[in-house]
């Protein structure tokens, strides 16, 4: 039995499928949120599957400290619609709902700096 293969090969291999996604869009601005996001995001849907034509959802965040040398954070949740942004919002994501009694009004998002 040989050796397991080095840590960063593994990590190209499970990585390499995601490079390049098929459908992508920046997003600068979001409903709820006043102004321009202070953050790079990005959206798509990466196909993962060619012959059933499966595809993965995703937000890219880019790292606002320094993003060249800061780790990526693969950080996976259900989606893509209200279950994604939901858990975004909720537990990792640079932006938060503003807590106020439902009015009937679109919530609020308010900059969470150290997420």
């Amino acid at each position: 039995m040989g050796s397991p293969p080095p840590l960063p090969l593994i990590f190209v291999l499970l990585i390499f499928p995601f490079s390049a996604p098929s459908r992508a869009s920046v997003v600068a601005r979001l409903p709820g949120f006043r102004g321009p996001l202070p953050f790079y995001l990005e959206t798509g849907y990466v196909e993962v599957d060619e012959v059933n034509e499966a595809e993965l959802f995703y937000y890219f965040i880019e790292s606002e400290r320094n993003p060249i040398e800061d780790p990526l954070l693969l950080w996976l949740t259900g989606g893509p619609r209200c279950s994604a942004f939901c858990g975004l919002v909720f537990e990792v994501g640079p932006l938060k709902f503003v807590s106020a009694r439902y009015n009937g009004s679109l919530p609020s998002l308010v900059y969470r700096p150290y997420s």
